[in-house]
C-alpha cells in the first residue's frame, strides 16, 4: 500500500475538518476533486481532541470504502456519533485539534500467544484484539501517549474489547497488528 505524501496528508486533515464543520452545521460534505490515492480503499480513523483531551475518535479499521469517503464518514461519526461524548457544538469548532490516521491492512500477529509482547512494536503497531464476538482497537500512537510497554498495550486493547487484561495469552483470542500514517492539524 502506497504512503500518502505530506500534501495528501494535509488534504486528508482539511477534508476531515470540512466534514466536521458541515456535520455540526447539519450539512452534507461533497467530496472535492482529490488525488487518486483518495479513491483507494483504505482503513482510517479520525481523532478529535479539545485542549489536549480526547473529544471523539471513530474510524473504519478495514479498507471497505475509498479513502475520501472513509475520512468523511469517520470525521462525522467522531464529531457527532461517538457514544462516549456529546456531539461537538458550533462553539467548540475553533478549539478542536484533528488527527487523521490512515491504516495499513490489519494482519494476524503470527506467533504463539506467550510470545505476543515480543512481536508487538510499541509506537509502530496498532492492535485489534477480538474474541467471543467482541473486539477492540487501539491506534499506534496510544501506547506512546500513555507510556505503555507492549504487555500493557496488549492488556489495554483487551480492556477496550470488553475482555479481561491478559486475555491475549489465550489461543482463542485473535490479535492483529496494523500501522498508521498520522496527519495532524492543531487548532490556531
Amino acid at each position: 500500500m502506497e504512503m500518502l505524501t505530506p500534501e495528501e496528508g494535509r488534504t486528508a486533515v482539511r477534508l476531515a475538518r470540512k466534514a466536521i464543520v458541515n456535520a455540526v452545521d447539519g450539512k452534507r460534505t461533497e467530496l472535492p476533486a482529490l488525488s487518486p490515492v483518495f479513491g483507494e480503499k483504505r482503513g482510517v480513523f479520525v481523532t478529535i481532541k479539545r485542549q489536549g483531551r480526547l473529544r471523539g475518535c471513530i474510524g473504519l479499521p478495514y479498507p471497505i470504502k475509498p479513502l475520501g469517503d472513509a475520512i468523511v464518514e469517520a470525521a462525522v461519526s467522531a464529531a457527532i456519533e461517538d457514544p462516549r461524548f456529546p456531539p461537538v457544538s458550533l462553539s467548540e469548532l475553533t478549539d478542536l485539534d484533528l488527527e487523521v490516521t490512515v491504516l495499513t491492512l490489519p494482519r494476524p500477529l503470527d506467533c504463539p500467544p506467550e510470545e505476543r509482547p515480543g512481536c508487538v512494536e510499541v509506537g509502530t503497531h496498532g492492535l485489534i484484539v477480538s474474541s467471543l464476538g467482541t473486539g477492540g482497537l487501539l491506534l499506534p500512537q496510544v501506547p506512546t501517549e500513555y507510556g505503555w510497554n507492549s504487555r500493557e498495550f496488549l492488556d489495554q486493547t483487551c480492556v477496550k474489547a470488553g475482555l479481561r487484561p491478559g486475555c491475549w495469552k489465550r489461543d482463542d483470542v485473535a490479535v492483529q497488528t496494523f500501522e498508521g500514517q498520522i496527519f495532524e492539524e492543531k487548532a490556531v
